[in-house]
């Protein structure tokens, strides 16, 4: 791809991210999914990892996906329509680990999640987010191992770039980029973004729109 596609390819992104979006449903059950007719992007994540804010940011929007200081906020899978006429959803996973929530209904969350991505042809790439502060915890690497077993493609996302310094980001990035060139179904290219100040958001859109129709 040369210089100007990409350009041409972040534009799209952004127009298409600019426009309508608007949330579709949730879906406590595989029998609630909407009907498999568009490309779908997931967004998985550690509890608290970011994920609304970073969902709110990637689409211009101060409330479409809830943000919370409780884990296990999102106990469904919560779906976004992108564009009119709809162009993609984006599908926002129940975050994992340390859920405050009983053990019988994290099970239930698990078995959801494991059977959407298994099961779900239109879902074209999972974006597993990941604390910038803190990297790869143990519960990132079930997830990952959980889409390898799945042979889903996924891209790992750092999110909160800001809350630390450059010197300890790119150590940090390096020893999550190592530790992805493990995993068969892991993206070469891992995302730096931050919600607060915007940055890598356009390369996240960009990233997507990509993915969701390559």
């Amino acid at each position: 791809m040369t210089a100007a596609d990409d350009h041409q390819l972040a534009e799209q992104a952004r127009k298409l991210f600019a426009g309508p979006i608007t949330f579709l449903k949730s879906a406590p059950e595989l029998r609630f999914l909407p009907n498999p007719d568009v490309p779908e992007i997931a967004f998985a994540g550690r509890s608290n990892v970011g994920k609304s804010s970073l969902l709110n940011a990637l689409t211009n929007r101060n409330k479409l996906a809830r943000t919370s200081n409780t884990p296990g906020r999102t106990q469904e899978l919560n779906f976004f329509g992108v564009g009119q006429p709809l162009r993609l959803r984006l599908v926002d996973m129940p975050g994992y680990g340390f859920a405050e929530a009983p053990k019988d209904m994290v099970k239930r969350w698990r078995f959801l999640i494991n059977d959407f991505l298994r099961g779900r042809a239109v879902l074209k790439r999972a974006l597993v987010l990941v604390d910038s502060r803190h990297g790869l915890k143990p519960v990132d690497h079930e997830i990952m191992d959980m889409l390898d077993k799945a042979a889903v493609n996924y891209q790992l996302v750092m999110t909160k770039a800001d809350k630390v310094k450059p010197t300890v980001l790119a150590a940090t990035l390096e020893k999550v980029a190592a530790d992805a060139r493990k995993h068969l179904a892991a993206h070469p290219e891992i995302l730096t973004t931050s919600s607060e100040t915007g940055d890598g958001i356009a390369g996240l859109r960009t990233a997507i729109l990509a993915a969701a129709f390559a």
